[in-house]
């Protein structure tokens, strides 16, 4: 990655290795996927390698893609959707202290779906793993909303045990 992109030092999970026979034309490639979930304003991509051009795009508006390489995308995404309502994760996309509303906009953008506002807030609560530090945000034009980090020995109990959050 660093040499295609000029990031380092981030945690990447494996995804799946995709290794059909027919996925490339004239040789058998295997393609080992990796994905992470990192803010794009904290690094800056540098391309480099065989990348003539990198740079962030939207995960909805990809351009054609080569071979079957949407294919390897769409099971990223499926794989997060599905990960996302059973492990707590992607809280460090959120700033340390955060509102509801910011909370449901990442699960809205993992999820690829808008969500029941009252419903989630009901959910997430329901979990324990928010703490409401009675603080308000600042200097907002809209009437100012709780802030919440969350509590991490719950969070890292729910990474070991798993849940479902069904939304």
């Amino acid at each position: 990655m660093r040499d295609l992109t000029g990031v380092k030092d981030i945690f990447l999970e494996q995804l799946k290795a995709f290794g059909d026979v027919n996925r490339f034309p004239d040789q058998r490639v295997v393609t080992v996927a990796y994905y992470s979930l990192i803010k794009e304003e904290n690094y800056n991509l540098v391309p480099g390698f065989t990348a003539s051009d990198a740079k962030w795009v939207a995960v909805d508006q990809l351009p054609e893609l080569i071979y079957d390489h949407a294919e390897i995308v769409d099971f990223g995404k499926n794989h997060l959707r599905h990960k996302v309502r059973h492990e707590p994760i992607g809280f460090n996309l959120l700033p340390k202290k955060f509102t509801l509303l910011q909370l449901q906009e990442l699960y809205e953008t993992l999820l690829g779906t808008k969500l029941d506002k009252p419903n989630f807030r009901r959910k997430v609560l329901k979990m324990n793993f928010l703490v409401n530090l009675n603080e308000k945000q600042q200097n907002v034009s809209h009437r100012a909303a709780n802030l919440y980090q969350f509590d991490q020995e719950v969070y890292i109990e729910l990474k070991k045990k798993g849940f479902v959050f069904d939304v």
